[in-house]
């Protein structure tokens, strides 16, 4: 039998890494403008997916939020751009609640359909995403870029990667401090690695 080897790339390949466990994310609190730090368990856990990366890479981008990028500077990759669009999403007035409160007011509500009070829409999510990846994209084959980013927003990032709406993230479940790769089977867009934790 012949060796299953890698396909040359005909893109970037994308390293992802959500932020370290925050009080918030832990208690299941959406967490979107508000700033909150890393645990003791998170910082622990952002040191410890230095593991599972592989630097240097030709680009690195953080979200604005400092949670983001105090897990990037942990795991080794500090010194990274902050993009904006790698912000978590703005759930307005759901900020620092959880879904079961929000169900108690909103029966079925999901972050995936809304409603979204005061906050970004599935739309706006993918408006910004979209505008990452282009970015992204328009590095050269086999350039290795890593996004250092938030729960929802880099569920996201996977769908559109693979040509879903927004919405398709919420197949896609992701620890904190989880690491995920994108990349190529042939000229299509992959998942290659999705919630890898040390």
């Amino acid at each position: 039998m012949g060796q299953n080897l890698p396909m040359a790339p005909t893109g970037p390949i994308v390293t992802l890494l959500r932020h370290g466990e925050t009080e918030w994310s832990r208690d299941g609190r959406h967490t979107g403008t508000t700033e909150v730090s890393l645990t003791a368990t998170g910082e622990a856990q952002a040191r410890a997916a230095a593991r599972l990366l592989d630097p240097p890479y030709d680009l690195v981008l953080v979200s604005p939020r400092t949670r983001a990028r105090v897990t990037a500077d942990l795991a080794g990759l500090g010194g990274g751009e902050v993009d904006a669009d790698l912000a978590e999403w703005d759930y307005g007035a759901f900020e620092g609640r959880t879904t079961a409160q929000i169900r108690a007011d909103v029966p079925g509500w999901s972050v995936w359909k809304g409603p979204w009070r005061g906050g970004e829409t599935a739309a706006d999510v993918t408006r910004r995403v979209d505008r990452l990846l282009a970015r992204v994209l328009d590095q050269p084959a086999g350039a290795r870029v890593a996004l250092v980013a938030h729960g929802h927003l880099l569920r996201v990032v996977g769908a559109r990667w693979v040509g879903q709406p927004a919405e398709g993230g919420r197949a896609f479940g992701l620890d904190t401090a989880a690491v995920c790769e994108l990349g190529w089977e042939h000229d299509y867009r992959v998942l290659r690695h999705w919630n890898l934790t040390p």
